[in-house]
């Protein structure tokens, strides 16, 4: 039995796009090609398919998709190794959902009481990222990037802590309207954008280039991509994102 694109899509979720996307880079070539050109797949194709999915979803790039299911021999002891990822990733997940279910409810709180909110927990995201790192993302742009660690050389530590937790509870209110269905472009997350980019300017005056270098850091630099995916998947390229159209509308 076989099934074609159009059912895989829908049984799926993954659009025929996509579909043909990865037969064309030999992810996941078609059973057949029917006299109408259109693409048909069996169990075999549907199974890689399942396995294709997982592994995404567990932030794996396409290209190490297809080197982990080129070296893999066994269907079952594959799908073994991917259920032991997803339980891993699920018990990941569980711990942050926590997390951030504590800050909303600090921002709640927070909110009625009238007080700005602080967070006293030693969950800081930020912790460790040295401003070295920060001119190392901004390096063709290191106007500012100097002027940050000529700042926090001066600072005290006490001092560096509350930016770096304020920068944490600005990432997890962009994550609240992300998880809302908010696009990147939407009036809301532009103005969560607009306070980053105000906060900025304090120190220097910053280009729509160099903000979108910042935008692009937040996915290319492996130390902010951690910390923006700890508080939810996707939030990094939704932070750039966002970036890229404030850029965009405000600044060019």
């Amino acid at each position: 039995m076989d099934w074609p694109i159009a059912e895989v899509a829908r049984m799926s979720g993954v659009t025929a796009r996509t579909l043909r996307h990865y037969d064309e880079i030999g992810l996941l070539p078609p059973a057949r090609i029917g006299a109408n050109g259109h693409r048909y797949y069996e169990e075999h194709q549907l199974l890689r398919l399942q396995q294709i999915l997982v592994l995404r979803a567990l932030g794996v790039g396409l290209v190490e998709v297809g080197r982990i299911l080129a070296e893999q021999v066994d269907e079952v002891d594959a799908l073994r190794g991917h259920h032991l990822r997803l339980i891993a990733e699920r018990d990941r997940l569980d711990a942050l959902a926590g997390t951030v279910s504590r800050t909303i409810a600090e921002l709640e709180q927070s909110r009625k009481d009238g007080h700005p909110m602080t967070i006293n927990r030693p969950e800081n995201l930020f912790e460790g990222i040295q401003p070295s790192q920060y001119q190392e993302s901004l390096r063709d742009y290191p106007g500012h990037a100097e002027e940050v660690a000529r700042r926090v050389a001066a600072m005290p530590p006490q001092d560096i802590e509350a930016g770096q937790r304020e920068r944490t509870t600005q990432m997890i209110l962009l994550a609240e309207l992300m998880a809302t269905g908010h696009p990147a472009d939407a009036e809301p997350v532009q103005a969560r954008i607009d306070a980053q980019y105000q906060a900025m300017t304090e120190l220097r005056p910053v280009s729509a280039e160099e903000y979108r270098a910042v935008g692009r850091s937040c996915v290319d630099n492996s130390a902010w991509r951690s910390a923006y995916e700890a508080i939810a998947p996707g939030l990094a390229a939704y932070q750039r994102d966002a970036i890229e159209a404030y850029a965009t509308t405000r600044l060019s």
